[in-house]
């Protein structure tokens, strides 16, 4: 019996790496050729043709597939055999592309495009059977760094020796993640500890998700700006481009992974807004050389690479609050793939009449600027959200003697009466009032006396604030 959990640990390990691998083959694939990719754009200009039409309706459709997968896909079970189905869809699809421009480009592009954002939405599952809650920063850090790797080597194929050699390479890590995903589990079983009444809207999951989606949306406009603006404007540094153009991104990313779990992130987030304005303000004021690529791009990606990871980590929380991870996976990074949109049809727009133009830079650093004004209060709101998430998420993470002896001694600290300790004993758990109630055959207005009480004796106001001042009572007693 004593072995059970440890081979359980064993089991989850290796399936965290094995997803990990199988998603980077497949995300390697879609960043380099389907989404914006390098390989695509070369094709279009070995072709000489317009690919706006077709970027805007992959773009559109990665949007859609994200939206509505968890509609659909709503086992580990369907998950996987979607992304089996898939996989060999884009390798098909993938084949379309060494034969000269047709209507089958563009079908291509739609469908693959869908179901490529359905399979980035219905690794939630796997990110939340195969991962501990506390250590999904880690797993989606490591697959994104393995990812935008892959896709540098994907990039640097297309462009130093043929679109199809980076196709062809393309192809093989399809093919290569296909491989891995048969080894993938599809047991069900493998959900949460937390009872889902319990998990279920603990922290107002529904508006902590509008707010998130909303912070995402408005920081990623930044992102299609700089496809569309600040990227042609260096096209002529191919060598470079080639393979710089994710560095600072995956570096930003390592630093993020391993930074110390308690340590306040907020000052970084706004490090990184101010990076991205930096970033524009360096296009605007620089030339177009290789000193000033590495600068401007440095910190855009940079900051990219910090916000990207933020989200998907607090994304990655919450898949512990829904029936269906692909939901929240799928709906906040849609929220990314709508900002990169606007962001885009931003940039083309001013962009149309002449890219060499300062007009266009300068109302970039116009939006940007706007896009600052909005963020400090919308971040203050979502912090608000995520700080009492955080903390249920690590309280909640211990376990339940551990929880009864922070319990205990603050109620001791705080001359809690019994009643006074059973309510904050559920409150801690996530529950709401009105199951609280249930469980304790009071009222719902009873309890919020007894909460205010309990708030009152500490001096505090909140959830998250109780979790805080236990967990330091305990940290200052070791």
């Amino acid at each position: 019996m004593e072995d059970r959990p440890q081979k359980r640990f064993y089991m989850n390990l290796n399936e965290r790496k094995l997803s990990v691998l199988v998603h980077s083959l497949f995300s390697a694939w879609m960043l380099a050729f389907l989404f914006e990719g390098q390989i695509f754009y070369s094709l279009a200009d070995t072709y000489k043709i317009d690919p706006v039409v077709m970027v805007f309706c992959g773009v559109a459709a990665i949007f859609a597939g994200l939206l509505l997968c968890g509609l659909f896909i709503k086992t580990k079970k369907a998950a996987k055999r979607l992304f089996l189905c898939s996989y060999l869809f884009f390798i098909a699809v993938s084949v379309i592309f060494f034969f000269p421009p047709s209507v089958f480009w563009m079908v291509g592009i739609i469908v693959g495009s869908f179901l490529a954002g359905g399979c980035v939405a219905a690794w939630a599952f796997y990110l939340r059977s195969g991962t501990p809650k506390n250590e999904r920063i880690k797993t989606v850090a490591d697959m994104l760094i393995l990812s935008n790797v892959l896709m540098i080597l994907c990039n640097m194929a297309a462009i130093h020796l043929s679109p199809q050699a980076g196709l062809a390479l393309a192809m093989f890590m399809l093919l290569c993640a296909f491989a891995f995903a048969l080894k993938l589990p599809s047991d069900d079983s493998a959900v949460s500890s937390i009872p889902y009444e319990q998990r279920e809207h603990p922290v107002g999951i529904a508006r902590l998700l509008v707010f998130l989606c909303l912070f995402i949306v408005i920081i990623t406009i930044n992102s299609g700006l700089m496809y569309q603006v600040v990227n042609p404007a260096f096209a002529h540094l191919e060598g470079l481009t080639s393979w710089y153009w994710a560095v600072p991104y995956i570096a930003a990313l390592f630093v993020m992974r391993n930074l110390p779990r308690r340590m306040n992130r907020t000052y970084i987030l706004y490090v990184a807004i101010a990076m991205i304005g930096l970033s524009f303000i360096g296009f605007m004021s620089l030339g177009r050389g290789s000193a000033s690529y590495l600068a401007v791009n440095t910190l855009m990606l940079g900051a990219c690479g910090v916000y990207d990871l933020f989200w998907w980590s607090i994304l990655g929380e919450m898949l512990e609050f829904h029936k269906n991870p692909a939901r929240i996976l799928g709906i906040g990074l849609s929220a990314n793939v709508l900002g990169v949109l606007l962001g885009g049809l931003i940039g083309n727009a001013i962009t149309s009449s002449n890219i060499h133009s300062p007009n266009p830079t300068l109302l970039a650093l116009v939006v940007v600027c706007v896009t600052l004004i909005l963020l400090p209060p919308l971040h203050k709101h979502l912090f608000s959200l995520l700080k009492g998430h955080a903390y249920l998420s690590e309280f909640s993470g211990l376990s339940a003697q551990e929880q009864s002896g922070h319990l205990d001694q603050a109620a001791r600290f705080g001359n809690l009466s019994e009643r006074e300790s059973q309510v904050a004993s559920l409150l801690l758990q996530g529950k709401t009032y009105r199951t609280i109630a249930g469980e304790l055959y009071i009222s719902e207005n009873t309890v919020k006396y007894y909460v205010k009480n309990i708030y009152s004796k500490f001096g505090i106001q909140s959830r998250a604030e109780l979790i805080d001042i236990i967990l330091k009572k305990e940290d200052a007693a070791t």
